[in-house]
């Protein structure tokens, strides 16, 4: 597997890592903290996973899910606290420390979207490999004969 920078899901990462830390900071409500974070989070890893593996990793978005889940149910099995790192706010805010069922609920969807993500974006570059597709602004190529 080669490791390459790719700026464009850095970015990403980088965005969504801050929407993260303002939706645990500054929102305390029943819906955006505890549904969108959690469908967030999984884009996040996404992201950070995509911004150094070059190539595609096609199941990358189910390989994401079930580490969530896994994460979940070591939060049901109270994990932090298992390997003695209760007393640490941050290993508690990683790890987590509440196990809920809308949790995992949270992290399909966002696996889900990331999928169908995957999907089109491999579907529209199958099309311009193809020629069905005029070549994205900024590449090379094009139609000749046209000025």
């Amino acid at each position: 597997m080669k490791i390459r920078l790719n700026i464009k899901y850095l970015c990403a990462f980088i965005i969504i890592f801050i929407i993260e830390v303002l939706i645990a900071a500054f929102i305390n409500d029943k819906f955006i903290r505890p549904y969108v974070g959690d469908i967030l989070v999984v884009v996040l890893i996404y992201c950070f996973i995509r911004s150094f593996v070059g190539k595609e990793v096609k199941l990358l978005p189910l390989y994401i899910f079930v580490f969530a889940v896994l994460t979940e149910v070591g939060q049901y099995f109270h994990l932090a606290k298992l390997l003695g790192l209760s007393d640490y706010k941050i290993a508690r805010i990683i790890i987590g420390s509440t196990f809920d069922l809308k949790d995992i609920a949270c992290y399909l969807a966002g696996c889900t979207g990331l999928f169908l993500f995957e999907m089109v974006k491999r579907r529209a570059n199958e099309k311009e490999k193809q020629g069905e597709m005029p070549p994205m602004p900024g590449k090379q190529g094009g139609q000749k004969g046209r000025r």
